[in-house]
């Protein structure tokens, strides 16, 4: 007996190992719903992830093989002069070579998926090159490593750090951010765990969004990869989910480092420089390839970004020691409980983002999750600008454990909430004292987004899957809340015509950002004339400033309304050189454009602390377009079975001459959702084609 049972058990563990050997078929199928999105069923692992990269090149190919040019630091080489200074960067940063050491340090079985992924992408290619453009084929084929590469690149430095950034002394005003909701039972309406996932990013290049269904064995989930990941980044299964928001970490540092005797001054010493000499190809417009010499400078801090006579500046970032993010995410997709998914977060491979959690047990979390670097003193203000790189004092080593991070699990109000506010508000009552943290972790600060953000979630002790979906399209502006009946007074009382049919229209006005709101563009006007849109509100804007111990109420009250009102009537005398009104609707100058879609649009700018945050661009015609902000929205309840509702603003592919180019912008006018189909009947009423992989 005990014979034939390990005779079975060596037999069936030969049919597994041959299940996912490389020379085994892969074996897999996509079915491809009407937003085209790709619902994957695989017989192993290695099958999905072929599968993945199929499906990927099918939906994004031009797009995907361009940014693993990018990320290989020879798009110069490809496409010319416009990309040299972005090769320089990803040269400068070692992404290339480093990419090589983290494929080498992935576990087999893992290294396995990654080889799989990029398998997928050149079948496809091979069987497929008429749907790519030519000018992209160049990069083929393409490699596990190229994988890696744009993972780091994207991860390391696009988020953690990048160029703008470096040069602007850590600035991150960029536009980048979200929105992340998990609400406990006690505080939902049905007594079931939601979860709300909204990031904000850029509608183009290497922030776009693939939504997709992967199942094999082991995993059913739903969620969405950045184009070029090979797993999931926001995902739910049956059991459980997660959102990302970018959050407050200083993972890089810059050091100012004194030049002497052709080294820098460390710890009393001279210290030589390392030092690589590589080449960079530029192709000209006549075709031909000129070589560029790239000198790169390191000190023991990272890479030299900046260099005079007499001082340079180096910059060293988190995480490039950490080759394990892919296999975090791929294992957060595939726990079933909260241990579970804490024992594939703890490994710290992620390096940056807040994870907000929900699952089927009703328990919801908040992390302040990525690699915080361990320094001896010094608080978050000190540490974002360039520190004394001359001694090991300010060189830090090591990061906080998982367990010094700033956590919430199942706090008393029942939610937890981020919008990208340091980890301090995650939750009211407060959950998380500043003064038993590091000075260095996170500043201060709360903005209006995420004071609207906390107003709603306290505004229904049982909040509903359908309030939470219908809280997830607010355009109200919590500045205009706190502002507007101050400036109205302060307008009229001011004498001047103008200035009195101005405040006419915003008394008028809703306070919302959706597609009629009459009052709207002449306030984000005034805004822009308060120079609000350029991080911290001027000095006296406001009577009473931002309180730590009155975050949500504070700041408040009107404190320059001589310089409010001059701002409102350089803004009206704008709209009425322009539109000759004051009261043009929202969407009639904000747009939805992207294929053959041209439509009003709804949602704002951040600094008016909307939820639904929209970056717009001026257009040739005088209009605004959509270019950023609501992109992958997911809303889940945690019921049996899961409902969930999606929506990818842009649509699912970004290929020339592709349906689902901009097909989702209508739904996104009319503030809907769609259903998230799992089952296979659910797909399969809704199904536009099925492939089968072989």
């Amino acid at each position: 007996m005990r014979k034939g049972v390990c005779g079975l058990l060596c037999l069936l563990a030969l049919l597994l190992t041959a299940a996912d050997s490389p020379a085994a078929p892969h074996s897999a199928e996509i079915l491809w719903d009407k937003w085209g999105v790709p619902h994957i069923s695989a017989k192993d692992t290695k099958s999905l992830f072929y599968a993945f990269g199929w499906a990927q090149a099918e939906s994004h190919g031009d797009l995907l093989l361009r940014l693993y040019g990018e990320s290989r630091g020879r798009a110069a080489e490809y496409w010319g002069q416009d990309n040299y200074e972005a090769d320089k960067w990803v040269r400068l940063m070692g992404v290339p070579a480093r990419a090589r050491q983290w494929y080498e340090a992935q576990p087999p079985e893992f290294r396995g998926y990654l080889d799989a992924f990029a398998e997928g992408i050149n079948d496809y290619a091979r069987q497929h090159g008429d749907r790519l453009k030519d000018e992209v084929k160049v990069v083929l084929p393409v490699t596990p490593v190229d994988v890696l590469a744009h993972t780091q690149r994207v991860i390391n430095f696009t988020f953690v750090s990048n160029q703008q950034s470096v040069m602007a002394a850590l600035t991150r005003a960029g536009g980048t951010g979200s929105n992340g909701w998990a609400i406990g039972p006690a505080h939902s309406a049905d007594g079931r765990a939601l979860l709300l996932a909204n990031p904000h990013l850029p509608w183009f290049d290497l922030f776009l969004f693939y939504e997709a269904q992967l199942t094999a064995p082991g995993i059913n989930a739903y969620g969405a990869s950045l184009v070029g990941f090979p797993v999931l980044g926001i995902a739910f299964n049956d059991n459980l989910g997660w959102t990302h928001t970018v959050n407050t970490l200083d993972g890089e540092d810059l050091y100012q480092l004194k030049l002497a005797d052709g080294g820098y001054r460390f710890d009393g010493r001279v210290r030589p420089f390392e030092t690589e000499r590589q080449t960079l190809k530029v192709k000209q417009a006549d075709g031909t390839v000129r070589d560029e010499q790239l000198l790169i400078k390191r000190s023991v801090h990272g890479p030299v970004v900046a260099e005079t006579k007499d001082q340079a500046v180096a910059l060293r970032v988190v995480g490039l020691d950490q080759p394990g993010t892919l296999r975090e995410w791929w294992d957060m997709a595939r726990a079933r409980n909260l241990p579970e998914f804490e024992a594939a977060l703890g490994r710290l491979q992620l390096p940056f983002f807040n994870v907000i959690y929900a699952d089927r047990a009703g328990h919801i979390m908040y992390l302040f999750n990525g690699l915080v670097p361990k320094h001896a003193s010094g608080d978050w203000q000190y540490w974002s600008g360039i520190v004394p790189g001359d001694t090991s004092a300010t060189l830090w080593t090591s990061t906080l454990s998982y367990r010094e991070l700033p956590k919430v699990i199942d706090p008393p109000a029942g939610w937890v909430q981020n919008t990208n506010d340091p980890p301090w508000t995650a939750t009211f009552p407060l959950a998380l004292d500043p003064a038993k943290f590091p000075p260095y972790v996170a500043p201060h600060f709360m903005s209006f987004r995420s004071q609207r953000s906390v107003r709603m979630l306290e505004a229904d002790n049982r909040i509903s899957f359908e309030e939470m979906i219908q809280a997830k399209h607010s355009t109200r502006s919590e500045l205009a809340d706190r502002l507007l009946d101050d400036l109205i007074r302060a307008a009229r009382a001011d004498g001047d015509e103008s200035a009195r049919q101005a405040a006419a229209v915003l008394e008028k006005w809703d306070r919302n950002t959706d597609a009629d709101s009459r009052g709207a563009v002449l306030f984000t006007l005034w805004a822009q004339e308060m120079k609000l849109f350029e991080g911290e509100p001027p000095p006296g804007l406001f009577l009473k400033p931002w309180d730590e111990k009155n975050p949500v109420q504070t700041p408040a009250g009107l404190g320059a309304p001589q310089a409010a009102v001059a701002a409102l009537k350089a803004a009206a005398a704008k709209m009425q050189a322009g539109f000759g009104t004051l009261d043009v609707p929202w969407g009639e100058l904000a747009r939805l454009r992207l294929g053959k879609a041209d439509l009003p649009g709804n949602g704002g700018f951040d600094a008016l602390g909307i939820f639904r945050v929209v970056g717009y661009t001026p257009t040739p015609d005088g209009h605004y377009r959509a270019v950023g902000g609501d992109s992958f929205v997911a809303a889940v309840e945690f019921s049996t079975p899961v409902r969930a509702r999606v929506l990818l603003s842009y649509g699912n592919s970004s290929q020339t001459g592709s349906p689902h180019r901009g097909d989702q912008l209508a739904l996104f006018a009319r503030k809907e959702l769609r259903p998230a189909w799992r089952t296979r009947a659910e797909i399969e009423a809704n199904l536009e084609a099925r492939e089968v992989l072989k």
